[in-house]
């Protein structure tokens, strides 16, 4: 029987060449010089810590940032959770962003009920972080693939571990 796992992993060697990238471009300019600015990567917390001396210059790191991100691993922005600005020591600033890898249970129920409204006939079940999608034919199965890329805009997804 024909099936497919709907997955969402993060790139992490993307991720890491796109944030030192932008830790190259920071450095570089000259209205970041003898600042904090600077953003690092830690890949056992799975979060992006930005540093900056003030919320606007949070925000141009993130102008700096994004892109390089959105070069290196397309829609990769759309799975980080923005933290709270924390104040730290004097007028520092830093703020977290946290990096979602996996399909959470909400999104998994989500991907689950649309198939199955779909009419289609295919099964979906939630299997830890993915979705694996079972059909009698080839044919149905890409069209849940096209289903669900034009629905769930909103995160970004992969179709993987296609069999027949």
């Amino acid at each position: 029987m024909p099936s497919f796992d709907i997955t969402s992993e993060a790139n992490w060697v993307a991720l890491k060449n796109a944030v030192d990238v932008a830790g190259r471009q920071i450095g570089n300019r000259y209205d970041f010089k003898g600042t904090s600015a600077r953003a690092e990567l830690d890949e056992k917390a799975k979060t992006i810590t930005l540093w900056g001396d003030s919320e606007f210059q949070l925000g141009q790191i993130k102008d700096i940032l994004f892109p390089e991100m959105e070069k290196k691993e397309r829609e990769s922005t759309k799975r980080l959770e923005a933290g709270k600005i924390e104040s730290v020591s004097g007028n520092k600033v830093k703020q977290t962003l946290q990096i979602k890898s996996g399909i959470d249970q909400e999104l998994a129920k989500k991907i689950v009920k649309l198939i199955k409204e779909s009419k289609m006939k295919l099964q979906a079940t939630i299997q830890g972080d993915a979705v694996r999608v079972f059909g009698a034919k080839r044919d149905d199965l890409q069209a849940a693939i096209a289903l669900v890329k034009k629905t769930v805009t909103d995160y970004p997804l992969a179709f993987g571990n296609f069999r027949d």
